[in-house]
């Protein structure tokens, strides 16, 4: 066995076993973030629902906030008004990371985590056939 070959079978058992790892730990802070995701993604159809805009405009990125102000040239909560958001509850919560989905039967939201919590990066985005979903608000 060469030098080169008693070097590689000594560190890729390392390196995967390293890479391993911080997938276990990162899939164990995703599963953590699971609730935190379903309370951010449930408090902004509740406010859709209950036609609380002001508070569903807090729960928007910045990013997707101005989005939908420059687009609609109006205030967030009159822009929102004029959406079609769905208000169902999500059925399925994906976390990877510091981004995650909430979905429900023919739609979906997207998040983002900030220094201030979960923030809806996407609404009333619907899926697509072999396509990204279209989202009435997006960053």
């Amino acid at each position: 066995m060469s030098a080169l070959s008693s070097i590689h079978a000594r560190t890729c058992p390392t390196v995967a076993g390293a890479l391993l790892v911080g997938l276990i730990a990162l899939s164990g802070c995703s599963a953590a973030a699971a609730p935190q995701v379903r309370s951010a993604a449930g408090g902004f159809q509740a406010a859709v629902r209950a036609g609380d805009l002001d508070r569903a405009c807090t729960m928007l990125s910045e990013d997707a906030r101005s989005a939908v102000e420059l687009t609609s040239s109006r205030p967030c909560r009159q822009a929102l008004a004029d959406l079609d958001l769905p208000s169902s509850r999500p059925a399925e919560i994906e976390v990877w990371g510091d981004n995650a989905q909430a979905r429900w039967a023919g739609g979906a939201l997207f998040l983002a985590e900030f220094g201030s919590g979960w923030k809806i990066t996407g609404a009333g985005c619907r899926p697509r056939p072999n396509q990204p979903y279209a989202c009435a608000v997006r960053s």
